[in-house]
């Protein structure tokens, strides 16, 4: 029988857009060369066909450095940048003007899409009767390649990507229809959404069908097939669901039994012995020369080769950047000192405000350009030049030197590599979208099980927290739980060591989209999000030395309807018994 028309469209274009664009070769492992008149029974017989369409399930994930078509990331919709371009798109998400018919990141549709591909992939591959053997693992033994385990091993990514695009779904709109099957025009598509519980219920099923059928990490699948869903990508979700769910925002009566469920499930990652925190900070981004994955990336996308990412938020001086993420004061407060390990308001920490950047968390250098930042090059031709940074006034990356020019005093340093040229001979760099890392996990354990035991777990919950900051080039003074002669601020109980956890989330994952949800899930948005955010004023008085006075940026709006994004009217429109968010 043939496939209805408008399914039959669907496929032809996910395969015309898959071609189209630059992948890794298992985004490239089929042709398609069929028409209109290709049958449903011809499509699952033929290997090409059947593993390019879930090749086109990995197609709806997104590359998360340009949201807006203008360089605009999920961070200048929280407290950790202001976005240069005063019109951009993302700027309704702090003006107040954030609504079903003004939305931003609207992911709604493009997901569910992945997840009706998913599952039919998980519906048809098993009836398929032949799919070619060629995933070929590390441990090459027969046992390996039985067209079952094949099988089994394709229809876990299947899970895997439905239960990532579920969470996308839940972590936006608060909860979703669960859709297990591929619908049809005969079906009744004018459900409400599915209570929060059922909806993290599913994730959680779909995650332990993808863990029971794939790979335990990247290492084990071949490399050019790394970047696949594994085990431990499944096990990183399921930990984040539940964090998420056991958080304020979703669990406020505080149930212990929760928290203490989200910091069993970080604990199972850490337990594989399969990710460690790698060594440097500022590659981590970086694709290999093999183009396998580095020991802290657990889910990432294919690597894209671009220089968008440096055009976009590199200072103007350089080759007419762009300059879009400018980081907040509030952003550059929160790093602390790098001998005492202390946050700069303690009075001890040995900060100077006439030397603001000396002696900071190395994390502050490695994810912001501040003023006389130097950037060296690594490659001879590229073009981040050797020159400081200048964002005084009147510098030539300064405040109010054109349009597109800092916005705070800052730039953002983080994903850009110093080996890309877009000017003259065009240098392009590999870099992913990395979804999940061994940082986070560990920084969720961390979360968790501090919530769930407070001070009785505290030397296991620093213990994972000093595993990061104790990464070579960082090194971090550990956090301690006593208090040995003065030495350094150190948390004693489990408000202080919540807070800095939560600290330490902020620096170590800032511009990852991971600040614009935690104090959404910490129930602290009207606090957090809602007023001013600042910026540095910095005047020369001398060719060397400086002032530096606080200013108010911009103001920014927050209330309660925002804890959750709209539903777009579009939607709505369609599918009226969905229902709103609240306040919208």
């Amino acid at each position: 029988m043939k496939m209805k028309k408008n399914i039959c469209y669907i496929f032809l274009a996910v395969m015309l857009i898959s071609q189209g664009c630059e992948k890794d070769s298992f985004l490239q492992d089929g042709s398609f060369s069929g028409g209109n008149d290709v049958t449903e029974a011809q499509l699952w017989a033929n290997p090409d066909y059947a593993r390019n369409f879930l090749n086109n399930v990995y197609a709806s994930l997104q590359e998360r450095y340009n949201l807006d078509g203008d360089g605009g990331i999920l961070a200048s919709g929280s407290d950790e940048a202001v976005n240069s371009n005063s019109n951009g798109g993302i700027n309704v998400l702090n003006n107040g003007t954030w609504g079903p018919v003004r939305t931003f990141d609207d992911v709604y549709a493009n997901m569910y899409a992945g997840i009706r591909k998913a599952n039919t992939f998980i519906e048809k591959a098993p009836t398929s009767p032949f799919i070619v053997l060629d995933e070929l693992l590390p441990a090459n033994v027969a046992a390996n390649q039985t067209y079952e385990l094949q099988v089994a091993r394709l229809v876990g990514q299947a899970y895997f990507l439905k239960a990532f695009f579920e969470f996308e779904l839940l972590k936006r709109y608060g909860s979703f229809v669960i859709v297990n099957k591929t619908l049809t025009v005969n079906d009744e598509l004018d459900v409400p959404r599915n209570t929060f519980d059922e909806c993290v219920a599913q994730i959680a099923k779909d995650c332990e069908d993808a863990i029971s059928r794939l790979p335990l990490s990247p290492s084990e699948w071949r490399t050019t097939d790394r970047g696949r869903a594994t085990q431990t990508a499944a096990m990183a979700l399921k930990a984040r669901l539940l964090l998420y769910a056991a958080s304020p925002q979703y669990n406020p009566s505080g149930d212990i039994t929760k928290w203490q469920a989200a910091a069993d499930a970080a604990k199972r990652i850490m337990d594989t012995g399969k990710h460690a925190i790698y060594t440097s900070y500022p590659n981590i981004w970086l694709w290999n020369t093999a183009g396998a994955f580095n020991t802290e990336v657990i889910f990432a996308t294919s690597a894209t080769a671009t220089v968008a990412i440096e055009q976009n938020n590199a200072p103007v001086s350089y080759d007419a950047a762009n300059g879009r993420t400018n980081p907040t004061q509030e952003m550059v407060d929160a790093y602390e000192m790098r001998t005492t390990g202390k946050p700069i308001t303690d009075a001890t920490s040995g900060y100077n405000a006439a030397t603001p950047y000396n002696n900071r968390d190395p994390r502050f250098g490695f994810s912001v350009l501040f003023n006389t930042a130097s950037v060296q090059p690594i490659l001879p031709a590229n073009r981040f030049k050797s020159k400081d940074v200048e964002t005084f006034v009147g510098g030539r990356d300064g405040l109010g030197l054109n349009v597109n020019a800092t916005k705070t005093g800052y730039y953002m340093r983080k994903f850009l590599s110093e080996s890309a040229s877009w000017a003259g001979t065009i240098t392009t760099i590999r870099r992913p979208w990395i979804y999940f890392r061994y940082a986070e996990v560990l920084l969720n354990y961390a979360e968790a099980l501090n919530e769930a035991q407070g001070t009785a777990a505290a030397t296991q919950v620093l213990a994972a927290v000093n595993l990061i900051r104790a990464r070579a080039g960082v090194a971090m003074p550990a956090l301690q739980t006593t208090n040995p002669a003065g030495n350094g601020y150190v948390p004693l109980d489990k408000v202080e060591i919540r807070k800095r956890i939560r600290n330490e989330r902020r620096v170590e994952l800032a511009f990852e989209e991971h600040r614009f949800f935690d104090v959404r899930r910490w129930k602290e948005g009207e606090t957090t999000f809602n007023g001013p955010v600042s910026g540095m004023r910095i005047v020369p008085t001398s060719a060397t030395t400086f002032t530096y006075t606080k200013f108010t940026v911009e103001n920014r709006s927050f209330t309660a309807k925002n804890y959750l994004y709209p539903i777009g009217q579009n939607e709505l429109n369609r599918a009226t018994k969905l229902g709103q968010n609240t306040g919208y």
